[in-house]
């Protein structure tokens, strides 16, 4: 597959790591070529033109890790520490929507994770999360897991186990939910920090999943029927990833990870398109801009590391000139790149936003702002007077 890759400087990444200052800023990826192509720059790329109102919304939470409105205008989000919570009326409801006792909640990535709603939460309420469980019984394993939720007066009851077993190490535990255009469930897992589950069949670490919406699994998945392979699995060969999101017009997923960083030099962060199932996005056996036949190579690579957290596509008209692109929220980098693209060929990226720190995740409201967490309090961030916080941006008047 042919492949653009973009390298941003050693100096310009440690710049960045400190909060309030300018991130490290992908380099513009070069044209694909028959042979992968790396590019090295000393200086990022001038930051968006576009004029951004910046605010923050929600002020003085805790690690939170995904946001989802409903359709009526309520946001409900997650924190890592095992609390759902509401916004809704213009402030903050003090009382969570859930508290979950059995969340393994520790200082590292694991906790409470993703979140999505049902496309017909309209009518069934339905709300799935994604979390790292700790039983009480000690004889059963630890886990990540996805569950699901009927919203009823602010409230989530009667859960539903909907899928279980993923691996759950301190690290690299995933788990963004989405629903895609099929009204499928696409859950990302990581591989704990254990490499070879990610090409490991029999496992459901370091894969994209894809289920019915009450767990069961699609007849039409890839490896429905084949021998040593989970049925749920749509895609593997992943290391950590966290955003995903489906291209209007096309419906191609768009993914990106966490790469090998300094397990295997620095960087190697991966923009990806899945274009069909079962593709191999060849973690561990490939990484940065190396390639082997069958298995995929990354539209962009980020190094030294930028740790995306988070990824959709903008496909509102509210911020003038930003509509079809992909927006990443990052971590390490401290910024929201944005990626143009071309059908399935990137043509271009830049600084969206920074200054506020480590960011986890973005969504783009009903109302066509973005909103983006920021993820200060996780033990590897500085945090500020009124961190965490949720920030809504739009475009200035």
């Amino acid at each position: 597959m042919l492949i653009q890759t973009a390298v941003v400087s050693l100096v310009a990444a440690l710049a960045g790591l400190a909060q309030g200052q300018t991130p490290p800023a992908p380099a513009t990826p070069v044209a694909a070529v028959e042979q992968p192509a790396t590019i090295s720059t000393t200086s990022a790329p001038a930051a968006t033109k576009l004029k951004l109102k910046v605010e923050t919304l929600i002020s003085n939470v805790e690690v939170p890790w995904d946001i989802a409105f409903c359709p009526d205008g309520r946001m409900i989000f997650t924190e890592r520490a095992g609390r759902v919570r509401l916004y809704k009326d213009g402030k903050l409801v003090e009382q969570p929507m859930l508290t979950l006792a059995d969340c393994w909640k520790q200082p590292a990535e694991n906790g409470l994770l993703g979140l999505t709603l049902h496309p017909q939460f309209a009518t069934n309420h339905f709300v799935y999360l994604a979390y790292g469980r700790v039983p009480a019984d000690k004889t059963e394993t630890r886990d990540v897991r996805v569950v699901r939720y009927t919203e009823k007066d602010d409230q989530l009851i009667e859960p539903k186990v909907i899928i279980t077993g993923f691996p759950a190490g301190s690290n690299h535990a995933g788990c963004r939910v989405r629903f895609g255009p099929d009204a499928k469930l696409y859950i990302t897992t990581g591989e704990s920090f254990q490499k070879d589950l990610a090409q490991d069949m029999k496992s459901l670490g370091g894969k994209i999943l894809r289920l019915n919406d009450d767990g069961t699994v699609p007849t039409d998945n890839p490896f429905v029927g084949k021998e040593g392979a989970r049925p749920e699995i749509y895609t593997y060969g992943c290391r950590n990833p966290q955003g995903i999101d489906w291209q209007a017009g096309t419906n191609i997923m768009f993914e990106c990870e966490h790469g090998p960083s300094g397990e295997a030099g620095m960087g190697g962060d991966e923009f990806n398109i899945i274009d069909k199932p079962g593709l191999n996005l060849g973690w561990p056996i490939i990484h940065h801009s190396a390639a082997k036949d069958g298995l995929q190579q990354p539209l962009i690579e980020w190094s030294p590391a930028v740790a995306p957290s988070g990824g959709v596509f903008y496909n509102s008209d509210a911020i003038p000139g930003l509509k079809g692109s992909f927006l990443v929220s990052t971590l390490r980098g401290a910024a929201i790149y944005r990626i143009t693209l071309d059908g399935r060929k990137v043509t271009g990226q830049e600084t969206l936003f920074s200054g506020n720190g480590r960011l986890r995740c973005l969504v783009v409201g009903p109302d066509g702002a973005i909103y983006v967490a920021t993820s200060n309090k996780d033990g590897r961030g500085r945090a500020g007077k009124q961190d965490d916080r949720i920030l809504k941006i739009t475009a200035e008047k």
